[in-house]
């Protein structure tokens, strides 16, 4: 089948996911937090972001290679961190580690996925980074710096913009708790997804796997809030340097929307700023993440890592022209897996690739170079290429 023809674009993958999975899966994976005006926020922001087209470029050829805090990449973009992919499909963090590592892109496990860096080893490529949310007890942050370097994971990001549960509502009203339990409501839901349901009984009900070791008993937490709550702590400026210390590869910092903060991060030795307000998930009154990119691109040297909305190759295009370095994508590639299984996160990339042509072409632009520069702040109708 040609998968092209069927599923063209990211949205068509998204309406097949929502079809295979139970209701509660799917609301944990869409879902923003509170109100999901953040989530609508982000957007709204990048489809204010236009281009005009250049005429007369003649044949282009195209090169959409980056390279990023010393590595090159054949695409300027990757696969975020993602909570318990294998909630949403079985044995999601392989197949999507595995697409990553034959496309040279990054990939992004979490503290919080369902498989282990240990389980994730296989399947891993050189461009694998590790999601780190900040436990409090040194012995378990040194154990874990230690398990997934030596599980083959280069790059450390540390996500700050997480100090509380968010309230996820729609997830709540879903009924998805954590760990999950199967109230009859939920095996209603269910029973209505026989390969989601086929798939889960072959691997069995997921779970946090690199937290096992750390996690004594459970506790009573808020329903969107899970056992990883129970190790964590809210770090400040001494935890970025204890980690900074204790880490010998890059280091980035992943929720950064103030300017402000660029320079002390820079002076405590960060390689890298990630501009994220967690794809709208967890503070609702946060600005568009794209909003902020350009000034905190004006101050700061840094590499620069964008997500949040992102949803096709134009989107990775505006992302660029506004200052940032790479892409990360999330929830596209759960929509990729939970369509197609095994197939579904190669068809991302290559929907992604095969869509950033095209608006290159429309641009005159044959590099990531030649992108237009573009003001978010501007009507559309006025941007130009010079």
């Amino acid at each position: 089948m040609d998968l092209h023809s069927t599923y063209p674009g990211i949205e068509d993958l998204k309406r097949r996911a929502r079809r295979r999975l139970p209701r509660f899966v799917w609301d944990y994976v869409d879902s923003g937090t509170g109100a999901e005006t953040a989530l609508k926020r982000n957007r709204a922001a990048l489809d204010r972001i236009g281009f005009l087209p250049a005429i007369l470029k003649g044949p282009l050829e195209f090169d959409t290679r980056t390279r990023f805090l010393g590595r090159d990449h054949p695409l300027p973009f990757g696969m975020a961190p993602i909570g318990m992919c294998g909630l949403v499909w079985p044995g999601a963090e392989a197949l999507m580690a595995r697409a990553a590592a034959q496309a040279g892109i990054p990939y992004v496990l979490s503290t919080v996925a369902s498989q282990s860096p240990e389980d994730m080893a296989p399947h891993i490529g050189a461009d694998a980074w590790f999601q780190l949310y900040p436990p409090k007890k040194p012995e378990i942050r040194a154990d874990l710096l230690s398990r997934t370097r030596s599980a083959g994971f280069g790059t450390l990001v540390l996500t700050v913009d997480v100090p509380v549960a968010s309230r996820r509502e729609r997830q709540t009203r879903s009924g998805l708790t954590h760990p999950p339990r199967l109230t009859p409501r939920l095996l209603a839901q269910i029973a209505a997804c026989p390969a989601w349901a086929w798939g889960m009984a072959r691997k069995g009900k997921p779970r946090m796997r690199t937290l096992d070791k750390y996690i004594d008993g459970t506790a009573n937490l808020p329903p969107t809030a899970h056992i990883g709550y129970l190790l964590r702590t809210s770090p400040g400026m001494d935890y970025v340097k204890w980690l900074r210390d204790h880490w010998q590869g890059p280091f980035i910092i992943k929720g950064v929307l103030r300017p402000e903060d660029a320079e002390r991060l820079k002076q405590a030795g960060i390689d890298a700023l990630w501009v994220s307000n967690h794809g709208g998930r967890q503070f609702d009154g946060a600005p568009a993440s794209i909003d902020m990119l350009p000034a905190i691109r004006a101050a700061t040297d840094l590499p620069l890592i964008f997500d949040s909305g992102i949803s096709g190759g134009l989107d990775i295009l505006r992302a660029r022209a506004l200052g940032a370095d790479l892409v990360m994508l999330g929830r596209a590639f759960l929509y990729g897996v939970a369509a197609l299984g095994v197939r579904g996160p190669a068809h991302v990339i290559d929907i992604l690739r095969q869509d950033m042509l095209a608006n290159m072409g429309q641009l005159g632009a044959a590099t990531l170079k030649d992108l237009p520069n573009v003001n978010a702040n501007i009507d559309a109708a006025t941007q130009h290429v010079p």
